[in-house]
Protein backbone atom coordinates (compact mmCIF):
# COMPACT_ATOMS: atom_id res chain seq x y z
CA UNK A 1 0.00 0.00 0.00
CA UNK A 2 1.40 3.59 -1.04
CA UNK A 3 -1.06 5.33 0.13
CA UNK A 4 -3.69 5.71 3.09
CA UNK A 5 -6.67 8.01 2.16
CA UNK A 6 -8.98 5.39 3.52
CA UNK A 7 -9.89 3.09 6.69
CA UNK A 8 -10.44 0.65 3.65
CA UNK A 9 -7.48 1.46 1.89
CA UNK A 10 -6.29 -1.49 4.57
CA UNK A 11 -8.07 -4.54 4.02
CA UNK A 12 -9.63 -6.06 7.17
CA UNK A 13 -6.09 -8.41 7.90
CA UNK A 14 -4.03 -5.30 7.44
CA UNK A 15 -6.12 -3.34 9.68
CA UNK A 16 -5.21 -6.38 12.19
CA UNK A 17 -1.37 -6.04 10.72
CA UNK A 18 -0.97 -2.48 11.86
CA UNK A 19 -2.77 -2.67 15.38
CA UNK A 20 -0.31 -5.16 15.86
CA UNK A 21 2.47 -3.20 14.85
CA UNK A 22 1.49 -0.63 16.94
CA UNK A 23 2.44 -2.39 20.02
CA UNK A 24 6.09 -3.28 19.01
CA UNK A 25 7.89 -2.42 21.93
CA UNK A 26 11.19 -0.83 20.77
CA UNK A 27 9.73 -0.47 17.45
CA UNK A 28 12.52 -1.00 14.58
CA UNK A 29 14.06 2.23 13.72
CA UNK A 30 12.38 2.02 10.22
CA UNK A 31 12.56 5.82 9.38
CA UNK A 32 16.82 6.02 10.39
CA UNK A 33 17.97 9.13 8.58
CA UNK A 34 14.31 9.86 6.70
CA UNK A 35 12.16 12.90 6.97
CA UNK A 36 8.44 13.02 6.79
CA UNK A 37 6.84 16.36 6.35
CA UNK A 38 3.61 16.92 7.74
CA UNK A 39 1.02 20.19 6.50
CA UNK A 40 -1.66 21.27 8.58
CA UNK A 41 -4.21 23.29 7.00
CA UNK A 42 -6.50 22.93 10.15
CA UNK A 43 -5.39 23.70 13.55
CA UNK A 44 -4.07 20.84 14.81
CA UNK A 45 -3.07 19.36 18.80
CA UNK A 46 -3.42 14.77 19.13
CA UNK A 47 -2.62 14.49 14.92
CA UNK A 48 -0.06 16.66 15.23
CA UNK A 49 1.63 15.78 18.38
CA UNK A 50 1.40 12.42 17.21
CA UNK A 51 2.54 12.44 14.48
CA UNK A 52 5.46 14.11 14.86
CA UNK A 53 6.24 11.55 17.80
CA UNK A 54 5.54 8.19 15.94
CA UNK A 55 7.85 9.77 13.00
CA UNK A 56 10.58 10.31 16.04
CA UNK A 57 10.21 6.76 17.62
CA UNK A 58 10.77 5.32 14.04
CA UNK A 59 14.12 7.28 14.31
CA UNK A 60 13.14 9.95 11.30
CA UNK A 61 13.00 13.36 11.43
CA UNK A 62 9.34 15.18 10.99
CA UNK A 63 8.98 18.30 9.08
CA UNK A 64 5.79 20.14 9.99
CA UNK A 65 4.12 23.02 7.99
CA UNK A 66 0.84 25.13 8.77
CA UNK A 67 -1.16 26.59 6.20
CA UNK A 68 0.19 29.77 5.53
CA UNK A 69 3.42 28.19 4.97
CA UNK A 70 2.25 26.16 2.24
CA UNK A 71 -0.45 27.55 1.09
CA UNK A 72 -2.35 24.93 -1.00
CA UNK A 73 -3.48 26.35 -4.29
CA UNK A 74 -3.17 29.89 -2.80
CA UNK A 75 0.38 30.23 -3.39
CA UNK A 76 0.74 26.79 -5.39
CA UNK A 77 -1.27 23.82 -6.52
CA UNK A 78 -1.97 21.26 -4.78
CA UNK A 79 -0.10 19.06 -7.41
CA UNK A 80 3.19 21.31 -7.38
CA UNK A 81 3.17 21.13 -3.61
CA UNK A 82 2.79 17.47 -3.61
CA UNK A 83 6.19 17.20 -5.92
CA UNK A 84 8.12 19.57 -4.14
CA UNK A 85 7.57 17.28 -0.44
CA UNK A 86 8.16 14.02 -2.64
CA UNK A 87 11.58 15.06 -3.91
CA UNK A 88 12.37 15.60 0.18
CA UNK A 89 10.18 13.12 2.52
CA UNK A 90 9.72 9.07 2.39
CA UNK A 91 6.14 10.24 3.19
CA UNK A 92 3.84 13.12 3.52
CA UNK A 93 0.87 13.43 5.96
CA UNK A 94 -1.59 16.12 4.92
CA UNK A 95 -4.70 17.86 7.36
CA UNK A 96 -6.36 19.27 4.42
CA UNK A 97 -10.52 20.91 4.14
CA UNK A 98 -11.12 18.97 0.57
CA UNK A 99 -10.57 15.47 0.14
CA UNK A 100 -10.05 16.51 -3.09
CA UNK A 101 -7.07 17.75 -2.44
CA UNK A 102 -5.14 14.23 -1.01
CA UNK A 103 -6.54 13.26 -4.38
CA UNK A 104 -4.96 15.49 -6.13
CA UNK A 105 -1.52 15.14 -4.12
CA UNK A 106 -1.45 11.32 -5.07
CA UNK A 107 -1.97 11.55 -8.57
CA UNK A 108 0.67 14.07 -8.61
CA UNK A 109 3.15 12.11 -6.92
CA UNK A 110 2.05 8.49 -8.87
CA UNK A 111 2.75 10.38 -12.29
CA UNK A 112 6.08 11.79 -11.14
CA UNK A 113 6.85 8.47 -10.30
CA UNK A 114 7.81 9.18 -6.29
CA UNK A 115 8.05 6.57 -4.24
CA UNK A 116 6.60 8.96 -1.89
CA UNK A 117 3.59 7.89 0.54
CA UNK A 118 0.66 10.23 1.21
CA UNK A 119 -1.35 9.66 4.58
CA UNK A 120 -4.50 11.67 5.15
CA UNK A 121 -4.02 13.12 8.53
CA UNK A 122 -7.86 14.61 8.33
CA UNK A 123 -9.85 15.70 5.30
CA UNK A 124 -13.70 16.48 4.98
CA UNK A 125 -14.39 12.78 3.68
CA UNK A 126 -12.60 11.01 6.11
CA UNK A 127 -10.28 10.59 9.52
CA UNK A 128 -8.77 6.67 8.49
CA UNK A 129 -5.97 7.31 11.48
CA UNK A 130 -8.93 8.31 14.22
CA UNK A 131 -10.33 5.09 13.23
CA UNK A 132 -7.14 3.41 13.65
CA UNK A 133 -6.51 4.50 16.96
CA UNK A 134 -10.58 4.12 17.91
CA UNK A 135 -10.24 0.44 16.81
CA UNK A 136 -6.86 0.09 18.85
CA UNK A 137 -8.83 1.00 21.64
CA UNK A 138 -11.87 -0.65 21.65
CA UNK A 139 -9.49 -3.99 20.38
CA UNK A 140 -7.84 -3.43 24.19
CA UNK A 141 -10.98 -3.47 26.40
CA UNK A 142 -13.20 -6.18 24.04
CA UNK A 143 -11.30 -7.24 21.19
CA UNK A 144 -12.74 -7.09 18.37
CA UNK A 145 -15.47 -9.46 18.11
CA UNK A 146 -17.93 -9.85 16.04
CA UNK A 147 -21.52 -8.47 16.82
CA UNK A 148 -19.43 -6.18 19.49
CA UNK A 149 -22.28 -2.93 19.33
CA UNK A 150 -20.53 0.46 18.09
CA UNK A 151 -23.23 3.30 18.84
CA UNK A 152 -22.15 6.64 17.71
CA UNK A 153 -24.14 9.44 18.70
CA UNK A 154 -24.15 12.93 16.83
CA UNK A 155 -23.50 14.68 13.73
CA UNK A 156 -22.71 12.00 10.87
CA UNK A 157 -19.17 13.16 9.57
CA UNK A 158 -15.77 12.26 8.72
CA UNK A 159 -15.35 10.71 11.47
CA UNK A 160 -18.33 8.71 11.82
CA UNK A 161 -17.77 7.62 8.43
CA UNK A 162 -14.34 5.60 8.67
CA UNK A 163 -15.13 4.55 12.09
CA UNK A 164 -18.24 2.92 10.85
CA UNK A 165 -15.97 1.57 7.69
CA UNK A 166 -13.71 -0.03 10.06
CA UNK A 167 -15.75 -1.56 12.60
CA UNK A 168 -18.23 -3.16 10.10
CA UNK A 169 -14.95 -4.25 7.91
CA UNK A 170 -14.02 -6.50 11.05
CA UNK A 171 -17.56 -7.60 12.15
CA UNK A 172 -18.69 -5.51 14.56
CA UNK A 173 -22.33 -4.18 14.64
CA UNK A 174 -22.96 -0.12 14.25
CA UNK A 175 -25.45 1.95 15.23
CA UNK A 176 -25.74 5.29 14.25
CA UNK A 177 -28.01 7.99 16.11
CA UNK A 178 -28.21 11.46 14.56
CA UNK A 179 -31.05 13.91 13.95
CA UNK A 180 -32.92 13.50 10.01
CA UNK A 181 -31.05 15.98 8.44
CA UNK A 182 -27.53 15.34 9.63
CA UNK A 183 -27.51 11.89 9.33
CA UNK A 184 -25.91 10.19 6.07
CA UNK A 185 -27.19 10.41 2.75
CA UNK A 186 -29.04 7.38 1.17
CA UNK A 187 -26.47 6.21 -0.87
CA UNK A 188 -23.65 6.34 1.98
CA UNK A 189 -26.06 4.16 3.82
CA UNK A 190 -26.24 1.78 1.58
CA UNK A 191 -22.42 1.96 1.14
CA UNK A 192 -22.30 1.10 5.43
CA UNK A 193 -25.01 -1.49 5.03
CA UNK A 194 -23.16 -3.42 1.79
CA UNK A 195 -20.03 -4.07 4.40
CA UNK A 196 -22.11 -5.22 7.39
CA UNK A 197 -24.63 -4.74 9.92
CA UNK A 198 -25.27 -1.10 10.39
CA UNK A 199 -28.70 0.41 11.54
CA UNK A 200 -29.90 4.64 11.79
CA UNK A 201 -31.81 5.95 15.05
CA UNK A 202 -33.33 9.36 15.11
CA UNK A 203 -33.71 8.49 18.64
CA UNK A 204 -30.61 8.37 20.54
CA UNK A 205 -31.78 6.09 22.82
CA UNK A 206 -32.49 3.57 20.63
CA UNK A 207 -28.62 3.77 19.17
CA UNK A 208 -26.94 3.48 21.99
CA UNK A 209 -29.71 0.74 23.86
CA UNK A 210 -27.13 -2.69 24.97
CA UNK A 211 -24.23 -0.85 23.11
CA UNK A 212 -20.38 -1.33 24.32
CA UNK A 213 -18.90 1.29 22.77
CA UNK A 214 -20.81 4.88 22.93
CA UNK A 215 -18.88 7.41 20.57
CA UNK A 216 -19.63 11.21 20.23
CA UNK A 217 -17.94 13.95 18.32
CA UNK A 218 -18.53 17.93 18.45
CA UNK A 219 -21.63 18.98 16.72
CA UNK A 220 -20.18 22.13 15.07
CA UNK A 221 -16.68 21.18 13.59
CA UNK A 222 -14.03 23.97 12.01
CA UNK A 223 -16.19 25.76 9.22
CA UNK A 224 -19.30 25.24 10.34
CA UNK A 225 -19.32 28.01 13.13
CA UNK A 226 -21.95 30.19 11.83
CA UNK A 227 -24.31 27.15 12.09
CA UNK A 228 -23.62 26.74 15.72
CA UNK A 229 -26.59 27.95 17.31
CA UNK A 230 -28.99 26.37 15.03
CA UNK A 231 -27.24 23.19 15.60
CA UNK A 232 -27.21 23.33 19.16
CA UNK A 233 -31.17 23.50 18.99
CA UNK A 234 -31.47 21.01 16.33
CA UNK A 235 -29.22 18.45 18.76
CA UNK A 236 -30.89 19.28 22.31
CA UNK A 237 -31.17 15.75 23.66
CA UNK A 238 -28.41 14.24 21.93
CA UNK A 239 -25.80 14.95 24.80
CA UNK A 240 -23.97 11.77 26.08
CA UNK A 241 -25.03 11.95 29.83
CA UNK A 242 -25.51 9.68 32.64
CA UNK A 243 -28.78 9.09 31.74
CA UNK A 244 -27.98 8.06 27.90
CA UNK A 245 -25.44 5.93 29.02
CA UNK A 246 -27.64 4.33 31.82
CA UNK A 247 -29.31 2.73 28.24
CA UNK A 248 -26.41 1.25 26.85
CA UNK A 249 -24.64 -1.92 28.35
CA UNK A 250 -23.52 -2.31 32.04
CA UNK A 251 -19.76 -2.74 30.47
CA UNK A 252 -19.64 0.11 28.01
CA UNK A 253 -16.86 2.53 27.35
CA UNK A 254 -17.50 5.91 26.33
CA UNK A 255 -14.87 7.36 23.40
CA UNK A 256 -14.54 10.92 21.42
CA UNK A 257 -11.87 11.92 19.61
CA UNK A 258 -11.61 15.35 20.84
CA UNK A 259 -11.92 18.20 21.65
CA UNK A 260 -15.17 18.38 23.28
CA UNK A 261 -17.20 20.57 24.21
CA UNK A 262 -18.56 20.36 27.75
CA UNK A 263 -22.17 19.95 28.18
CA UNK A 264 -23.06 19.85 24.37
CA UNK A 265 -22.08 16.03 23.12
CA UNK A 266 -20.67 14.70 26.35
CA UNK A 267 -21.37 16.03 29.83
CA UNK A 268 -18.21 16.46 31.64
CA UNK A 269 -19.29 13.90 34.63
CA UNK A 270 -19.40 11.23 31.70
CA UNK A 271 -16.25 12.14 30.37
CA UNK A 272 -14.48 12.00 33.63
CA UNK A 273 -16.21 8.78 34.64
CA UNK A 274 -15.06 5.69 34.52
CA UNK A 275 -16.49 4.41 31.42
CA UNK A 276 -14.47 6.92 29.83
CA UNK A 277 -11.43 5.90 27.76
CA UNK A 278 -11.44 9.57 26.05
CA UNK A 279 -7.41 9.98 27.05
CA UNK A 280 -5.99 6.28 26.48
CA UNK A 281 -8.04 6.89 22.66
CA UNK A 282 -5.82 9.93 22.18
CA UNK A 283 -2.61 7.97 23.33
CA UNK A 284 -3.56 5.72 20.74
CA UNK A 285 -3.15 8.21 18.12
CA UNK A 286 0.58 7.97 18.52
CA UNK A 287 0.49 4.15 18.55
CA UNK A 288 -1.45 3.60 15.35
CA UNK A 289 0.75 6.54 13.64
CA UNK A 290 4.07 4.63 14.14
CA UNK A 291 2.06 1.35 13.46
CA UNK A 292 1.16 2.62 10.33
CA UNK A 293 4.80 3.96 9.11
CA UNK A 294 5.98 0.48 9.95
CA UNK A 295 3.17 -1.24 7.84
CA UNK A 296 3.54 1.31 4.56
CA UNK A 297 7.29 0.45 5.69
CA UNK A 298 7.02 -3.11 4.13
CA UNK A 299 7.04 -4.02 8.32
CA UNK A 300 5.01 -7.60 8.88
CA UNK A 301 4.17 -8.18 12.42
CA UNK A 302 6.24 -11.04 14.25
CA UNK A 303 4.55 -14.38 13.99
Amino acid sequence: MKHFLEIDDLSKEEIIEVLELSELVPPPKVLSDATVGLIFEKPSLRTRNSSEAAVYQLGGLPISMVSGEVGIDRRESAEDVARTLASYHRFVGARVFAHSTLERMTKAIDVAGSETGVINLLSDFSHPCQALADLATIRNHFGLKPGLKVAYVGDTNNVTRSLAIGCLMLGLDVAVGSPEKYGFEEAERDRLQALGNVTFYSDPGEAVSGAQVVYTDVWTSMGQEEERQQRLRDFAGYTVDSDLMSKAGSDAVVMHCLPAHEDEEISREVLESTASVVWEQAQNRMHVMRGLFLFMSGVRPRS
